[in-house]
């Protein structure tokens, strides 16, 4: 038992240069600790640009391949965690370019919502809470709402990642809104 832990304290001193390098070298442990260092954050992220628990774990385990495959491009200017989740989040996005013609997008996930009510209620829910209602967003709204709210994109960014027009880009953002407000309010509404 001693010797697991020492072993465990030994992973926890490990900085992330030494990760880097492990990495570089093909060091499998080291590489395995870096995926379960970021792995769960990672998630999360993925989980909000999928349709399916499946699906991100796809994503997931691709934007994973990308960071191995990168990660000796890496200069240690910024975080390491936020190298990899902008790998993550680029490699959501290629996913959702590649499978965009073959969902069936229906004309009404464009619709514009004219809605000048704000998501405060967003800042008091738990993360759990807001991951469910994004997961209930239609896929186009839950992309611009993910790029837009949580990544920082503005629309002309995100219309050139994801190959649709700047005012479909505000039109999807608009609806997201409205979606998760009305549902917001709808559970609060529920609690009284």
């Amino acid at each position: 038992m001693r010797n697991s832990s020492n072993n465990l304290e030994k992973e926890a001193k490990i900085t992330d240069k030494e990760l880097v390098k492990g990495c570089i070298k093909g060091n499998r442990k080291l590489q395995e600790q870096l995926y379960r260092t970021y792995a769960s954050k990672m998630y999360s992220i993925c989980l909000s640009y999928a349709n399916r628990r499946e699906e991100g774990m796809d994503i997931l385990q691709e934007g994973f391949v990308k960071v191995f495959r990168q990660i000796k491009t890496f200069k240690f200017q910024g975080s390491l965690e936020g190298w990899i989740r902008r790998i993550i989040v680029r490699t959501a996005i290629d996913h959702f370019r590649k499978y965009k013609e073959e969902r069936d997008l229906s004309a009404s996930e464009f619709l514009e919502v004219e809605d000048g009510r704000s998501l405060s209620a967003l800042e008091n829910m738990a993360l759990e809470d807001l991951m469910g209602y994004l997961q209930k967003l239609p896929e186009g709204a839950r992309v611009v709402f993910n790029l837009y709210a949580i990544e920082g994109y503005n629309h002309r960014e995100i219309a050139e990642l994801i190959n649709i027009s700047e005012g479909t880009s505000k039109s999807q953002y608009s609806r997201a809104k409205g979606l998760l407000q009305s549902w917001i309010m709808e559970e609060q509404t529920e609690e009284l």
